[in-house]
This record gives C-alpha cells, structure tokens and sequence, in this order.
C-alpha cells in the first residue's frame, strides 16, 4: 500500500455532476478526463461517469484508446483532435470525436481514403489565440472540413475562453459575439451541429454562454476555476500520507537541505512521508499549511524527493501514523493555490504515479 495517497470521494464527483447540470439544465454536458482525470484516475472516473454524462473529452488519443479500452461507449471528445504522425483511422475504430483547429488536419481529411465518417468539432479561434481558425478564414476553412466526403454532417462547432475566470474582464462577452457572429454566418444551417464554447468558468459565472455542450473540467471534481472555493461544489481529492517520525528540535537548528530555515524556539518536528516525488511542488513556500488532528501546521525548510517537514509546536502530541492532510476536507486546494502562487489546475494534475489513487464511497 503506498503511503502517499490520492483519495477520491466518488459520491462528490457525482454531487458535482448533479449540480452543474442543474446550473446548465438545457446543455448536454462533458466531462472532461483528460491528464488522468486532473489525477483522479481516468479509468475510474469514466467509469463513474458513463451512464450520466453526454461526452468525454480527452487531450489524447491515447486517453480516448484507454477509456474505450474499458468497455466505455460514452462519446468522447478529443480536444487537440489527431496529431501529425497519427493515424486517423482510430478515429474510426475507436469512435473518437476529434477537433478540428488547424487546416493540415482539413488536407489530411480531405485525402483521406476512409470509407466511413468521421464526427467532428470545427474550433474556432475567438480569442484564446492558441487553437483554431481565426475569423478571416474561418467560413472558408469550415465549408472545406464540410467537403470532406468522411466528415459527417452536421458538423460540431467550439471554441474556447481566454479569461473566464476574470468577472471583471469583457472578454468573455467579446469572445460570445464573435461566436454567436460566425454560427449566424454559415448560410447552410443545416451543416452545423452542436454548439459548445463555455468550460467550467463559463458555466457557473457566465451563464448566458451555455450554449448545446457545455465542458467540465476542474468545478467536476470539485475545485473552484475562480479564486475562492464554491459552496455547492464538493472536493473530490484528499491528497494525504502521514507522520513517518516526530523528532524533538532545539532552538536555532536548521533542517533540511540548504538550512532554508532555522527555528526560532523549541519545538517539534514531524516528517512526512510526501516529496516532489509524489507531486508535491519542491518550490512550495515554506509556513505552507499541511492538515494534522484538525489543525494547520507549517511546512519548514525545503520539500524535499521523498519527505516534508512539517513544524507540529512543542506541547504537540502528534506521533507517528497520524494522518497529514495536504488538501481535502478543511483544507482546500484553493487556499493552497493562493498560498503557493501555483494554480488549483497545476497542484492537482502535477501528481505522479507513487502517489496511489483509492476511491471511497
């Protein structure tokens, strides 16, 4: 049994599920899986999942190979599409949806000597400036994906937002009409399919941009996209080990490498059995919380491959065993987030495979 621990609350994921389709009561939803689930196993939230959500998105071909690989028949969304050396035929084989952001994969389709059809997501550029046909080319660009005798009509429209998460901002309204102004542009509507341009920012802040599909990633296992957690939403990890050696700690002795910190007083020392290892960022800023017994206790000196120490106060009576918290219940990733100046995004998907995924309930 590995130490270092992922644990994923099942009944939160699906909590979460309930609560954005009930925020998005007219929107088919996806649930986005990609980078094994933001660590929380792919296989086991897919199949969690399947018989509820309208489609998976995935980043790879490989993620999408591995669900289908279980036995999942859900649709599944492959959100960079297919990659130049790939062979388009799993597309096929293993009915995966691609998207459809750059003209090479228009040539590659349009020579394509397939015989069956291909669903596909026409991304347009909005304003991300990362995928996508961009608006000057964009109608050409879609007419010709329509051309291909393997694509299959209607055809699938997205794009993606820049700044979501900043309610302040006007982008994301921007970035709608641009959206809404290419739709009402194809003169043939009855090439376009479905609709799909907000992600989980876009879902719980702005709720005009809930279009046919709407995509959930990070607010599907319970994380905020914005600063602050969200009351109705549930965290699904608790990314925990535990206390390996509690040691008594003199005044103005160092730990750690590089003697980063020296302690001010008596006190003691709890090692955990958690490093960069696991996932855990060597970077993390020192007085960062971890969870012990129900109270907050600061990381000290630097996080090291395989061990945190952690500083527990001299009248503590931690031992070894007892279980360290590093974000879950109490202690949320969020605050976490703001401590570190790391995103909620990055901690959680930063995770390796030494740090052992068990779901409950």
């Amino acid at each position: 049994m590995s130490i270092a621990v992922v644990e994923v609350n099942r009944q939160a994921v699906i909590h979460n599920f309930e609560y954005l389709k009930k925020i998005a009561p007219d929107s088919q939803l996806v649930a986005i899986i990609k980078a094994n689930a933001y660590s929380h196993g792919i296989e086991g939230i897919a199949q969690l999942l399947s018989d509820k959500v309208d489609y998976f998105g995935v980043s790879r071909l490989s993620e999408a190979i591995q669900v289908r690989n279980k036995g999942i028949n859900t649709p599944i969304m492959a959100l960079e599409g297919f990659f130049p050396h790939e062979d388009i035929a799993d597309l096929i084989d293993f009915n995966i949806q691609p998207v459809i952001h750059s003209k090479w994969q228009i040539d590659v389709l349009q020579s394509s000597p397939l015989e069956d059809q291909i669903t596909t997501w026409f991304k347009l550029d909005t304003g991300m400036h990362r995928l996508g046909f961009c608006l000057d080319e964009a109608k050409d660009e879609f007419y010709r994906l329509a051309s291909c005798f393997v694509v299959r009509k209607p055809i699938n429209i997205m794009s993606h937002f820049s700044s979501a998460d900043d309610l302040t901002s006007d982008q994301t309204l921007k970035q709608l009409k641009l959206f809404d102004q290419f739709i009402a542009s194809i003169d043939d509507k009855s090439l376009i399919g479905k609709c799909s341009i907000a992600a989980s920012g876009g879902t719980l802040a702005w709720s005009n941009t809930q279009r046919d599909v709407v995509r959930q990633g990070i607010a599907l296992y319970g994380i905020s996209p914005f600063d602050s957690p969200i009351a109705e939403l549930q965290p699904a990890m608790t990314f925990k080990s535990e206390l390996i050696a509690v040691r008594k700690h003199k005044q103005g002795e160092s730990v750690g490498y590089g003697q980063t910190w020296c302690s001010l007083q008596e006190t003691k020392l709890g090692v955990v059995a958690m490093g960069y290892g696991d996932g855990y960022p060597r970077n993390i800023p020192q007085n960062t919380p971890v969870l012990i017994n129900g109270r907050k206790v600061p990381i000290v000196g630097r996080v090291s491959m395989d061990m945190i120490v952690v500083d527990l106060g001299i009248n503590s009576l931690d031992k070894p065993g007892d279980e360290v918290i590093f974000w879950g219940p109490g202690l949320p990733v969020e605050e976490i987030a703001k401590h570190s100046g790391i995103s909620a995004y990055e901690l959680i998907t930063r995770l390796t495979s030494r740090a052992k995924i068990h779901y409950s309930r």
